[in-house]
């Protein structure tokens, strides 16, 4: 005797949505690597060893650069689904055909898409003097050229660092700018900016509005030299700080060390110039910088999880070998000159959960957890979130009520309204989750 009928003509599509999402809600995902030249090598690579750690059987070259790795449905890094249960091969697949999982608010808002891109990063050597563009113009550019800007959407990003993280990010105090202008040490610098740039900074040090055109300027003006110009005065300065460093000269005065790092990287290149316009950064482990719409910045070296907006639309002008749009990045850069202290971006606790550290940007896109189970909790819950989420395990060992086994490595996708039960069988845990809290 059939004691219940299942008859699927009487399910109304949302209630059979809601049905496969919670047969699907939570399961684990097998991550692309890009194995750009500015990554870390071999198992050096933090990306390399989470790879490992989320699959033994991974073969990894010890010649070969692991760079990022891309947790999330982008076209170009789209993460195939792990679960013999599904039939959908990859994430975005699955959420194109239950968009319910991604929690009636962001489905509704991001039209049925992930609205962030979910990413470690391992540098080697430094990325490119770049920033992104907001919306307006980001449409703008890929309408006009979208060999270069493959979308028309706004990339703000966060980095938080896993090792010692090193970078340039927005335009340095006008004291320290004007400092390195008037410098015995760096003259080369004070030549590319002109006198005449180089005078307009100076006079406008008490009047925020004027400073920030007269650092427009100046830095248009150095940014635009003529090539044989500025490589001259980067020789010369390069020659010069080099032969202090032979005889162990103090060559902080001209950001000696850096220097020199960068032009070993990008020899000839403007870029190296640029250290003394923008802050010189090191975030220590936990800590993060947001990157807002039109922030000049770079990555130099070490390990993070970095969380974006779901683009992939740079504007790059110097330290790479890519497609650089001097003008377009002149033009849309924020010249608001701020310390290094106003780049470090701060995480708050969750009074709900004294384990999770919340890093919250100003944007709707994407919001990071910061979880740490201490070694004394052997079964923690994660509350159930309106909206879908990815977690990563960089510490630590448990299992879910599902059975799924998380490690080292371990990449967990879970579908809005899922909570996760974990039976920790290691000592204490650390996790990031990456969602969009509207």
């Amino acid at each position: 005797m059939v004691d219940f009928l299942f008859d699927i003509s009487r399910v109304t599509s949302h209630q059979l949505e809601r049905h496969r999402c919670r047969h699907g809600g939570m399961f684990p995902l097998s991550c692309w690597v890009q194995n750009y030249a500015w990554g870390k090598v071999g198992l050096d690579s933090e990306v390399a060893k989470l790879v490992l750690g989320g699959d033994p059987q991974t073969v990894i070259q010890d010649d070969r650069p692991y760079a990022e790795l891309w947790m999330g449905a982008h076209p170009k890094g789209d993460a195939l689904i792990k679960d013999n249960r599904i039939s959908q091969r990859t994430l975005g697949q699955w959420i194109a055909d239950y968009p319910a999982c991604l929690g009636s608010k962001v489905k509704d808002t991001f039209q049925g898409q992930l609205p962030f891109l979910f990413k470690v990063l391992s540098v080697r050597t430094a990325l490119s003097i770049q920033a992104h563009p907001n919306r307006e113009l980001a449409a703008k550019l890929h309408a006009q050229f979208p060999e270069h800007y493959p979308d028309n959407n706004h990339k703000p990003e966060m980095a938080i660092a896993l090792t010692e993280f090193e970078g340039l990010c927005g335009f340095r105090p006008v004291e320290e700018i004007i400092s390195f202008l008037k410098s015995k040490y760096v003259p080369e610098f004070h030549a590319l900016v002109g006198n005449e740039a180089a005078e307009e900074m100076q006079n406008s040090r008490n009047n925020p509005e004027r400073a920030s055109l007269a650092l427009k300027k100046c830095f248009s003006r150095m940014m635009n030299c003529e090539k044989k110009v500025f490589v001259d005065q980067l020789n010369m300065l390069v020659k010069r700080v080099s032969e202090e460093e032979a005889v162990c000269k103090d060559t902080s005065g001209s950001n000696g060390e850096l220097l020199l790092r960068l032009h070993s990287q990008y020899p000839g290149d403007i870029g190296c110039f640029s250290i003394y316009f923008l802050n010189h950064i090191m975030l220590q482990p936990g800590e993060a910088m947001f990157l807002g719409a039109n922030e000049p910045h770079a990555y130099l070296s070490g390990d993070c999880v970095e969380c974006m907006a779901c683009s992939d639309n740079t504007v790059r002008a110097g330290l790479t070998p890519k497609y650089i749009d001097v003008n377009t990045l002149c033009e849309m850069l924020n010249y608001s000159p701020a310390p290094v202290s106003a780049k470090i971006f701060p995480s708050v606790q969750d009074p709900s959960d004294p384990c999770i550290h919340l890093y919250d940007p100003p944007v709707p896109d994407f919001t990071v957890m910061r979880i740490q189970i201490p070694p004394s909790v052997k079964q923690y819950t994660m509350s159930p979130l309106d909206c879908a989420s990815i977690l990563l395990v960089i510490h630590g060992e448990a299992s879910t009520l599902s059975d799924i086994m998380l490690h080292r490595g371990s990449v967990l996708f879970i579908s809005a309204n899922e909570s996760v039960t974990l039976q920790v069988t290691s000592s204490g845990m650390t996790m990031f989750r990456a969602c969009c809290l509207l």
